[in-house]
């Protein structure tokens, strides 16, 4: 009995201890599975909140000209084009680039590109009736919680009510400043040069492309040649500054693509200037919008 009494203790020990292991084991493969599970309906729930809402424009147009509608009905649908671009480029980017990527690579070049097809809108019932004025505060989008893909611009839709949401970080260029001007030789001559890269921003010559201009639209032609050049500026500028930032598109997705959308609103604004006059615009002058990088 006497030795008995301690290999029966002995036994029991070992089986607490067993069954122990056993249940700390099972809770911490729950505690793992229920992590895993936790982290993956908060990335997906914070896939599916996210979602970029934009202004409703149709419902903001004045009656358009039956020489118009096609084209106004073109811009339109590609408003619808370039939000629905933008939300798959948000969906399929998480966790790129740094706190602003989303601002820097998707919201900003999206209102670019919104504010050169509202200008293309403006300007073709602009030709045959009143050019609609304010559409430039319908460029910019925001982020907002649920939904896919938020408001179509062919109808009433857009965010809730139709109205413009407050501006997204990214301000357009002072779209209306001058300051410098379209240099010759064939390319814009723009300051600042890639970090480290030694690249810059060069930029076909507009001014050379234009022909005779009406002394009645010199003026309002001078401002957006010299607009030419800001954009330019601002664009080298944002080189400069981005050194590392995003993936390996980041600079045409960035910088690149929403600097050709800004030039090639400014041209159409030139050659609306001088079709205005009675005289015949430039044509050819839209090949001009494409910028590329080049080595400093």
């Amino acid at each position: 009995m006497s030795r008995g009494l301690p290999l029966l203790h002995r036994r029991r020990i070992l089986l607490s201890g067993a069954i122990g292991g056993i249940t700390c084991a099972a809770v911490v493969v729950g505690a793992a599975m229920a992590g895993q599970d936790g982290s993956g309906d908060a990335s997906a729930s914070t896939k599916a909140a996210s979602a970029i809402s934009c202004p409703a424009v149709a419902g903001s147009l004045p009656e358009i000209p039956a020489e118009a509608q096609a084209e106004v009905d073109r811009n339109l649908a590609l408003l619808d084009t370039q939000l629905a671009e933008a939300n798959k480029r948000l969906s399929t980017s998480q966790g790129e680039g740094g706190p602003n990527f989303v601002q820097n690579a998707i919201l900003g070049p999206l209102a670019d590109k919104r504010k050169s097809t509202l200008d293309r809108i403006a300007i073709s019932i602009g030709r045959r009736a009143e050019k609609p004025a304010g559409l430039d505060a319908l460029a910019e989008c925001t982020l907002s919680d649920g939904g896919a893909g938020a408001g179509s611009d062919t109808g009433a839709g857009g965010e809730a009510g139709g109205a413009a949401s407050p501006t997204a970080a990214a301000s357009q260029p002072a779209e209306e400043q001058g300051g410098g001007a379209d240099q010759g030789g064939g390319a814009d001559q723009g300051g600042g040069a890639g970090a480290g890269s030694g690249q810059t921003i060069n930029c076909p010559d507009v001014a050379s492309g234009i022909g005779d201009v009406p002394a009645a639209a010199q003026a309002e032609v001078d401002r957006n040649i010299a607009l030419l050049q800001t954009q330019l500026d601002e664009a080298n500028k944002r080189l400069a500054s981005s050194a590392g930032e995003g993936g390996p598109n980041f600079v045409q997705n960035a910088i690149l693509g929403p600097l050709k959308d800004k030039r090639a609103s400014t041209i159409d604004r030139i050659e609306l200037s001088i079709s205005r006059q009675g005289s015949t615009a430039p044509s050819g002058l839209d090949a001009l919008a494409g910028c590329s990088l080049a080595s400093g």
